[in-house]
C-alpha cells in the first residue's frame, strides 16, 4: 500500500471538508486524539467531532510541510489556516501521527501550536 498517496487523499478530504471521505479512511474503532486541545474521541464519535470542527471553521485548510513514512505509519507535519472567532486570519503548525491497521488509519494523534496561532 502506498501510504504517501493515501495521506495525499486524506489531506485533500480534510481540505474539502468531506466527512464521508475522511471517515472511509479510518478504521471503525479508530481513536482521534488532539493532545493540544485535550480532545479524545473514538469510532463513530469522530464523525461528530469532524462535523463540529468544520461547522466552527468552514475555511480551515491545511498544507503539508514534511512527511515521514514507515511500513505501517505516517508522521505528517503541516500548517493550518482559518479565520478565528474574532474574524482574523490565523495559522498554526502541527504534526499528525498515523498508525495504520489493515490499510486504514487506526489512530490520529495531533500535536499543534493552535493555542498560539500566528496572525496573517
Amino acid at each position: 500500500m502506498d501510504l504517501g498517496a493515501f495521506i495525499d487523499r486524506y489531506d485533500q478530504a480534510w481540505n474539502d471538508q468531506d466527512v464521508e471521505a475522511i471517515m472511509s479512511m479510518h478504521a471503525s474503532d479508530m481513536v482521534f486524539e488532539n493532545h493540544t486541545r485535550g480532545v479524545r474521541v473514538e469510532g463513530g464519535a469522530v464523525r461528530e467531532l469532524l462535523e463540529a470542527t468544520f461547522a466552527d471553521q468552514p475555511d480551515l485548510r491545511f498544507r503539508g510541510r514534511r512527511r515521514y513514512i514507515g511500513e505501517d505509519f505516517v508522521v505528517s507535519e503541516w500548517t493550518a489556516s482559518a479565520t478565528d472567532a474574532e474574524g482574523r486570519a490565523v495559522e498554526w503548525d502541527g504534526v499528525d501521527v498515523f498508525p495504520f491497521h489493515d490499510g486504514l488509519i487506526a489512530r490520529k494523534d495531533v500535536y499543534s501550536s493552535s493555542h498560539a496561532p500566528r496572525l496573517l
